[in-house]
């Protein structure tokens, strides 16, 4: 006897049931990938923008603000700190690396950032064309920019004052792409990329008036914020309150505040996977209904089965087969509406020049989905074959 077979045939002997089940199945395994992959997600891009980043020093205001605009550009930035102050810290004996950033304009929503070589080299990112900007005013598009504006190596564009986009343009200091970036997954992708002089430059020509103005201005030159590395593991204990106390600006420790901020979003997720648990929950009850209704049903044909040498225990598989079946259909339908809810969330936030989630990624973790499934399953259908198991040919003739 084709056991498989067979129970594949008795689930779809009654459609709307079994259709029912699959379709409550799918909804609670779908939530719960979609949870699964955008909390992976999240965490990985953390993580990677992160890496090697111990402290972040801006002006004063909001750490997690700093940590958001400085290091993932989804924020604005608290404010401006003078170069000079920026240049001393450099020089402090417990900073192995400082990367400082100049922001404050953008191109088409993208952001302008001015840095240095080691911005890029920090992230280890790669040329797809041209090259680094080798003067004031040539910039490097990160590889969403590239995409989304369709500019390329040799074309020039002009900024606007403004992180939103929307701003005054700043049409007498064009820029020309010098390069543009390979995807690296990375804040990276989404960002413009020009020399701190650039800068200036762009904000300075439209102020001075004269070679005094322009010497004026080049004194007061400020940043928005630097990203530093420490020599040694023990300057994070000494280093931020140096900061915080000694200077006008402030240290934020990333590690402190994306933990805050993981654990604030981490109530949105526990509340998805609730809501996961309780359609997981309602399509149990339902399949177990279904099942147990099923053998009542099929009381004969158990019994015509028996008679003809099925043993109790595949009387009692064509049950759990039933339910795999199920489990099978779920978690496919289910992986399914899971990366394309996800695909969908990362395009809104593309469009939104925010974080980037990978579409059709598969991690580890995902493979919960299958596994809740075909717990679910199994725990449903174990009565119901219990029952089909125990009930003699005798009794299943004799009700008949």
């Amino acid at each position: 006897m084709n056991t498989v077979a067979i129970s594949w045939r008795y689930l779809w002997s009654r459609p709307l049931a079994a259709g029912l089940n699959v379709l409550l199945l799918s909804l609670g395994l779908a939530s719960m990938a979609f949870v699964l992959l955008v909390s992976h997600q999240i965490e990985r891009a953390f993580e990677r923008d992160l890496a090697g980043i111990d402290v972040v020093v801006g002006a004063k205001g909001s750490p997690m603000q700093l940590i958001l605009s400085g290091v993932f550009h989804l924020d604005v930035p608290t404010g401006n700190v003078p170069l000079v102050a920026v240049k001393e810290l450099e020089k402090h004996p417990q900073v192995a690396k400082l990367i400082p950033l100049s922001l404050g304009d953008s191109f088409r929503g993208f952001r302008i950032v001015g840095s240095t070589p080691a911005y890029l080299d920090h992230y280890q990112v790669k040329l797809a064309q041209g090259a680094i900007w080798s003067s004031p005013m040539e910039a490097v598009l990160g590889a969403q920019v590239a995409r989304q504006t369709g500019l390329k190596v040799g074309d020039s564009f002009t900024g606007s004052h403004g992180l939103g986009g929307g701003g005054a343009a700043h049409g007498q200091t064009p820029y020309v792409v010098s390069g543009v970036l390979a995807p690296s997954g990375s804040a990276l992708d989404r960002l413009v990329l020009t020399s701190l002089a650039s800068v200036w430059q762009v904000h300075e020509s439209e102020t001075a008036l004269d070679a005094e103005d322009r010497k004026v201005l080049e004194s007061e030159r400020e940043l928005t914020l630097a990203l530093i590395q420490y020599r040694t593991p023990l300057a994070a204990v000494t280093f931020p309150r140096f900061i915080n106390t000694t200077t006008e600006m402030q240290a934020a420790a990333p590690a402190l505040e994306i933990t805050r901020l993981l654990n604030m979003v981490g109530v949105g997720t526990d509340m998805l996977r609730v809501l996961a648990g309780v359609l997981l929950l309602t399509a149990g009850l339902s399949v177990f209904i279904a099942l147990w209704s099923a053998v009542r049903e099929r009381r004969t044909d158990l019994a015509l089965l028996r008679m003809l040498g099925a043993s109790p225990r595949k009387v009692a598989g064509l049950l759990l087969y039933e339910a795999l079946w199920l489990a099978l259909l779920a978690t496919a339908l289910g992986l399914l509406a899971g990366q394309g809810l996800t695909a969908l969330v990362g395009w809104l936030l593309q469009l939104d020049k925010s974080l980037q989630l990978l579409v059709w990624a598969w991690p580890p973790v995902l493979g919960l989905v299958p596994l809740l499934a075909v717990g679910v399953a199994l725990l449903s259908a174990l009565l119901p074959a219990v029952q089909a198991y125990r009930v003699s040919v005798f009794e299943l003739l004799q009700s008949r």
